[in-house]
């Protein structure tokens, strides 16, 4: 397992995807969502199969993040590994129980909140993120 240290600076531009989130995706997400998942599409058309063999839509790249943070798919990622803390029903999204155990889940999850930016981490549906609100993802490549 990753370990990363709890003290990251405040700032986006510090954590970039190269250096912070894919070794940390590489770690927890690659086995679901990496070059053996379908493109986002493909899932779509036969999703409960794909999740029978625990697969998700494919994540590989930056781009394939940003679609999931900026795209049609807009805050999608920020819901499925929020902590609850940002819900009104106080449960966690589905894939949070995935970013480690205890500490690590948590320094995780902060390394993802600090790359997508300082009150960006907006807990909505698809299309429910303002224009704005896109606008203050960071997501430093």
């Amino acid at each position: 397992m990753l370990a990363f240290s709890a003290a990251f600076p405040a700032l986006a531009d510090d954590i970039t995807y190269a250096k912070h989130i894919r070794p940390l995706w590489d770690d927890k997400c690659e086995r679901c969502h990496g070059t053996s998942a379908p493109p986002y599409e493909v899932f779509l058309k036969d999703k409960k199969t794909f999740e029978l063999d625990d697969k998700g839509p494919r994540m590989d790249s930056y781009e394939s993040f940003v679609f999931f943070l900026t795209g049609p798919q807009a805050g999608a990622l920020m819901r499925r590994l929020d902590d609850g803390s940002n819900t009104k029903d106080g449960q966690p999204g589905n894939m949070y129980r995935h970013l480690g155990r205890g500490e690590q889940r948590k320094e995780n999850l902060q390394i993802f909140k600090q790359w997508i930016g300082e009150g960006a981490w907006i807990v909505k549906g698809a299309g429910e993120l303002s224009k704005d609100e896109i606008q203050k993802i960071k997501a430093a490549k």
